[in-house]
């Protein structure tokens, strides 16, 4: 029987923290791990991003890139569970390079998988995840600043870029769930299930 891992993913540089809370299997490949992320964070995918684990940078080989040339390995051939073996483990995510969103994960527990529950599945969080292309952490602050102020000179600009509302406490569940669902039904590549493995 797999085993399930309960993590805890940090988007490093922000107060209040933006996290989440949520658990895998530990037979989940890293690369399908980084779509579960993307779900669970709010991110939408547009941008490149790396695992390190240790001294190990793991990254999709892409189809323009000279992946062979790369120090990275294959995350497309790597289990979670091969690389990360103890509770208590923390490893890093980059998101986006040009934007540098850096998240740490932390392995919380190791267990047995719970009667009845559908994996992968989000289990609490705070916060909202920041608008993609803003700039990164201190980009963020700056819009932030910008939205909540109405006297700002960039308010009205702003507020069109994002569709006219952002609201940063914002966190709904049961709203990522139904999408880690939909992700599990439908194949778990949804942006680029043409690259080769």
């Amino acid at each position: 029987m797999t085993n399930i891992y309960k993590l805890k993913i940090k988007l490093l540089h922000i107060e209040p923290a933006i996290w989440r809370r949520f658990a895998v299997s530990g037979d989940i490949k890293l690369d399908a791990l980084h779509e579960v992320i993307q779900v669970v964070m709010g991110w939408l995918g547009g941008h490149l991003h790396e695992f390190q684990i240790g001294n190990q940078l793991y990254e999709r080989p892409e189809l323009d890139s000279d992946f062979e040339d790369s120090e990275a390995a294959n995350e497309r051939e790597v289990k979670l569970s091969d690389v990360v073996k103890k509770t208590g483990t923390s490893f890093a995510y980059a998101y986006d390079f040009g934007d540098d969103w850096q998240h740490e994960l932390l392995v919380e527990s190791i267990s047995s998988p719970e009667k009845g529950v559908k994996y992968p599945v989000c289990l609490e969080g705070e916060r909202s995840c920041p608008p993609e292309d803003c700039g990164g952490p201190w980009g963020y602050i700056d819009f932030l600043e910008a939205i909540l102020n109405p006297h700002h000179e960039e308010h009205a600009n702003m507020l069109e870029w994002i569709g006219d509302s952002f609201d940063p406490e914002k966190f709904d569940s049961g709203l990522i769930n139904e999408e880690l669902q939909d992700l599990v039904k439908h194949g778990i590549r949804r942006w680029d299930s043409d690259l080769p493995s």
